[in-house]
């Protein structure tokens, strides 16, 4: 039965499981996204959060309180200084587990975990750059002079309506097993 069961012990004592998990919280803030199981990365969110919310008051007690966390002073002033403007609107949810697959030596379900507004790809700037990329079909290719790049783009049209459709091969005969004796 699971009665009481809120925390998971990661199969630690007490005092290993807290220095684990602060110096996971530590690398989480310094790079913004960690590799690790997902257990370990279930835990991590639940003890990284609540320091997150707590950054977002700058004040002396907040720094105070989340130092007594991380024992980081670096670590500390990462967070204040650049995590914590960034998520100052988001109402929670600062993290997001991905899961990666399966660890090849012991066969352990791994996960990135990172911090969401520090994402590139689902962020703002990922929507911006995809918009300005060119498509497959919008345009020709690059040459050296601007000239050619009208004439190649009325060429390449044309040469796609001249190409003719590929004739269907004909099945191989297989060779008869009797024939051969």
């Amino acid at each position: 039965m699971r009665h009481g069961k809120t925390v998971n012990h990661l199969g630690r004592k007490a005092e290993h499981r807290e220095a684990l998990l602060m110096n996971m919280a530590n690398s989480l803030i310094e790079h913004k996204r960690i590799n690790t199981t997902v257990a370990k990365a279930k835990a991590l969110k639940k003890y990284v959060e609540p320091l997150l919310t707590k950054s977002k008051t700058d004040s002396t007690h907040s720094r105070r309180i989340v130092f007594s966390y991380l024992k980081n002073k670096e670590a500390v002033t990462e967070l204040f200084r650049e995590v914590s403007p960034k998520i100052a609107d988001r109402p929670g949810g600062y993290t997001r587990i991905i899961r990666l697959g399966f660890r090849q030596g012991d066969n352990a379900e791994m996960a990135m975990i990172e911090l969401v507004d520090f994402n590139e790809i689902y962020g703002k700037e990922a929507d911006m750059a995809a918009a300005k990329k060119r498509t497959r079909r919008g345009g020709a290719k690059k040459k050296e002079d601007e000239g050619s790049v009208e004439a190649s783009a009325t060429e390449g049209a044309e040469g796609a309506a001249e190409e003719k459709p590929k004739a269907k091969r004909a099945p191989r005969k297989k060779k008869d097993d009797s024939a051969a004796e």
